[in-house]
């Protein structure tokens, strides 16, 4: 898929560095911006339906390739861990190009946990935060997995996170987006699927209870574990509409 947006490559140090597209919004005055970041098998031509609608409600937007994705250097994939790097990256990036606009991130699934891991161990501190399809634990989502594909998940998913964690250098099983969730400060809204397998309404609500800001879930009926603005462009749109309306992005 070929694009013409402005592409901008965002350094990690000598080595490493992130490419994004960089998009303004047609509307005068622009309210903010908005930092996108997609899933595991994800690339940051998959946020441009949702970029679209953030540049329609007067919000220019930075599109993301994590490292391991897309363009952008690296071949390897950790599930939010140093993936919350590329997040810090990113904000700090735009604060070298003195917008001084209010700054709000989008994730979804890897880039929902990516950008809570980035808040809770990076400290960063974006004005709102939008959560699509997030899971709670790493060690969770592998045994869901599992139980999926009618495999027995312990002790394989025990495993699986421990050879993990050797190959990566981390603590996988310290990998908890709903323990970082504790360290939220801004305003966050959450999209979820009643019929996403991958991580069930029941734990979402795990992480959502953790959340002591204000907060918003909105769950899709029909929706399973995929990206909501383009499966459900309507009914995201129209729950993302109300986090919009100023440019102190409030969730209501």
């Amino acid at each position: 898929m070929r694009c013409s947006y402005p592409a901008h490559k965002i350094p990690i140090n000598n080595n490493e560095w992130l490419d994004s597209w960089l998009i303004k919004s047609s509307v005068t005055n622009t309210k903010g911006i908005v930092i996108l970041f997609h899933g595991k098998i994800g690339t940051k031509s998959s946020l441009l339906d949702a970029a679209k609608v953030f540049n329609d409600l007067g919000y220019d937007t930075l599109t993301i390739d994590f490292r391991g994705a897309g363009t952008s250097s690296g071949n390897k994939s950790t599930i939010g861990v140093e993936e919350a790097e590329d997040v810090v990256a990113a904000v700090n990036y735009l604060k070298q190009l003195n917008l001084n606009k209010p700054v709000i991130l989008y994730g979804i699934s890897m880039g929902s946990a990516a950008i809570l891991r980035a808040i809770s161990k990076h400290n960063i501190q974006p004005d709102a935060i939008i959560l699509e399809l997030p899971f709670t634990t790493l060690l969770k989502a592998v045994k869901i997995r599992l139980k999926n594909e009618s495999l027995p998940p312990s002790p394989m998913a025990e495993l699986i996170v421990f050879w993990g964690s050797i190959q990566h250098g981390f603590n996988g099983f310290a990998h908890k987006p709903r323990e970082y969730a504790k360290d939220v400060k801004c305003p966050t809204l959450i999209l979820a699927g009643k019929r996403d397998r991958t991580m069930p309404i029941t734990e979402v609500k795990k992480l959502y209870q953790n959340l002591d800001v204000p907060k918003n879930m909105v769950i899709f009926p029909q929706a399973g574990h995929q990206v909501l603005s383009r499966s459900h462009s309507k009914l995201w749109t129209q729950a993302i509409k109300p986090t919009f309306r100023t440019s102190k992005c409030n969730i209501k």
